[in-house]
């Protein structure tokens, strides 16, 4: 009977956790634009706009034959998609309240609250983007042909969880060096347009240029997802283990490092920078 009291309040304790998550997930949602439907079309125009420029270059550059054995638009997309859920999670983390925020001094917040509402904010923008898209991408151009939606979606997940990961390093470094950060988290960002294979298929990389982006979890992640999305596709050239792994290995990390600055970081140390 005891232990059965002793869970009662555990749970109830563990449901305001997630109440909290959830709010601090709808302001971060609207923390990036007032309206939130705006800031959906904004996010859905940042996609579309990405995939037409690609188009565009592979068009002007006569290369669209270089792709898969299907959708060329649907090729493209996996990329895209793949790659925003990424770094919009990296950023959002990354921009969420740290442990000298005066929000921090509102209990119960804290700052696990605070990275899991910016993460599942941006989760559920970016989620809710891909559905429209991909539904105006149905009934205005063609019938949409995915092969297992269901495990490209749970590459899409992966996506965002290794970018939160990322994100908390990035986060648990920031109240130390916040110029440092910003720098490194753009030039990760900008860099992964290219790093990210995104325009490539990997199975026709020669092998001399394969690991110029074989160290990247993301290219593993838009290849496998691509495999997943073209019934004629096998990926050999990557795998699902390491961005697993990397994603594990960069969220404990970021867990250990926002422990640490959240136990030692001071109010005078970040305003004086």
């Amino acid at each position: 009977m005891q232990d059965q009291q002793g869970r009662v309040p555990g749970m109830i304790k563990a449901i305001g956790i997630l109440e909290l998550i959830f709010h601090a997930a709808v302001r971060s949602i609207r923390k990036g634009h007032g309206n939130a439907i705006v800031g959906l079309l904004i996010n859905i125009a940042q996609t579309v706009a990405l995939v037409l420029v690609f188009w565009a270059v592979f068009a002007f550059l006569g290369m669209r034959g270089a792709g898969l054995r299907g959708d060329f638009l649907m090729f493209l997309m996996t990329g895209v998609f793949l790659f925003m859920c990424h770094v919009k999670a990296l950023t959002a983390v990354v921009g969420s309240e740290g442990p000298t925020s005066p929000m921090m001094k509102h209990a119960p917040m804290n700052t696990i609250i605070a990275i899991g509402g910016a993460a599942l904010g941006e989760l559920y923008t970016q989620v809710l983007s891909l559905l429209v898209v991909l539904f105006f991408y149905h009934v205005l151009w063609e019938p949409l042909a995915i092969d297992q939606p269901g495990a490209a979606f749970g590459v899409l997940l992966l996506a965002w969880f290794a970018g939160l990961g990322l994100g908390m390093v990035m986060l648990a470094l920031k109240p130390w060096a916040p110029n440092a950060v910003k720098l490194v988290t753009q030039i990760y960002t900008r860099f992964n347009m290219i790093a990210s294979g995104k325009m490539l298929v990997a199975n026709m990389l020669p092998a001399s240029f394969l690991p110029y982006f074989a160290w990247n979890p993301l290219f593993h992640m838009i290849d496998q997802a691509r495999g997943y999305t073209f019934i004629n596709y096998n990926p050999f050239n990557t795998s699902l283990a390491y961005p697993i792994y990397f994603a594990l290995v960069v969220l404990v990390l970021g867990l250990m490092g926002e422990f640490y600055t959240r136990r030692n970081i001071s109010l005078s140390r970040t305003a004086r920078q």
